[in-house]
């Protein structure tokens, strides 16, 4: 078996930025994170809303219930607290499987250790079978819902047209359980308002993602500005983000949200991430009911598998839909 070198410390560090006075005041109020009710009949129009001009939003009467909640997170708190020795137990076949700071394969670090999974639960570590199975079940019944609402408000038929794709039995669904660690050395290499990198910016690339975490603070919203908005943490509710996918098939309609982790360096830090993926053959496209007089496509057509290619050849901070942008004549 050949060693990962482990890097150095200063690798997880994101260098303080000078604020852009241009855009920024001590006067200017922070945007407030869209909040949707799912049990009020307005909420379709709302999530649509956010959906264009956040990429981002939170959700409450989710329908999920709190016992599978709980019960994942204990399973989730014991496996990261377990001997390395059984961690790494449970390491890839790639890329499914125990990491630890290595963020996919082309050099991205982060303070983070993670559990990655599809969506099967065969593949499930045995104690684990259970409780993620129950989890995931609800927690993509209300990522499929979330969609069919969009749908509605949108117009479009079947009202299934992007929930069928988590539904279709070859979905390329994955679910990932992240722990960023306290960090020791943190305070000692904090210097000039750096931060300690839990998990680099990025997309995505998804149709949609559906996270929660604990009551420790960490996750970052990038702003159309190019500032970054600390999200206050809520353990009782789901935060849901637009992925790369989902922003084609609506040709940039809904915008796939940047976003990274900050370590918080003296707390743990868990959150469980359901991805909702479309089949590998699936082909992904700006819908042409969507599609206006006149309008063009912004997206050349692929299938999910070239994206996924793709994305997991490039960088986290890269842009990813760049390679299939068009260029339109002005």
């Amino acid at each position: 078996m050949v060693a990962v070198p482990k890097p150095p410390i200063e690798q997880f560090f994101i260098k303080a930025t000078k604020p852009n006075t241009t855009t920024t005041s001590p006067l200017t109020i922070p945007p407030i994170i869209p909040l949707i009710d799912l049990s009020k009949p307005e909420s379709k129009h709302h999530l649509v809303k956010a959906c264009q001009d956040f990429g981002f939003f939170k959700v409450v009467n989710h329908g999920v219930p709190t016992k599978f909640i709980n019960k994942l997170e204990t399973e989730a708190v014991k496996f990261f607290a377990s001997p390395p020795s059984v961690k790494e137990h449970f390491g890839p076949p790639n890329p499914f499987g125990y990491g630890n700071k290595n963020i996919g394969r082309n050099g991205d670090f982060g303070w983070v250790e993670y559990l990655l999974l599809n969506t099967k639960p065969e593949s499930y570590p045995e104690n684990f079978k259970g409780v993620v199975n129950d989890y995931v079940t609800s927690v993509k019944k209300m990522a499929c819902e979330i969609l069919e609402l969009l749908a509605d408000e949108m117009k479009l038929q079947p009202r299934n047209v992007f929930s069928k794709l988590l539904k279709d039995e070859q979905s390329d669904s994955v679910f990932r359980v992240n722990h960023y660690p306290p960090c020791p050395e943190f305070h000692e290499n904090e210097k000039n308002g750096n931060k300690l990198v839990g998990f680099g910016e990025h997309t995505d690339p998804q149709i949609i993602s559906v996270l929660r975490s604990n009551n420790t603070s960490g996750l970052e919203i990038s702003l159309r500005d190019g500032s970054w908005m600390p999200v206050p943490p809520d353990s009782d509710s789901f935060f849901i983000n637009v992925g790369d996918s989902l922003q084609v098939m609506t040709n940039g309609r809904f915008k796939s949200v940047k976003h990274r982790v900050v370590a918080n360096g003296t707390k743990s830090r868990l959150s469980m991430i359901y991805f909702g993926g479309p089949p590998l053959s699936e082909k992904i496209a700006p819908l042409p009911s969507l599609m206006q007089k006149e309008e063009h496509s912004l997206y050349k057509e692929f299938t999910w598998f070239e994206y996924k290619k793709s994305a997991f050849n490039t960088r986290l901070a890269d842009n990813r839909l760049g390679l299939f942008e068009k260029i339109v004549a002005s």
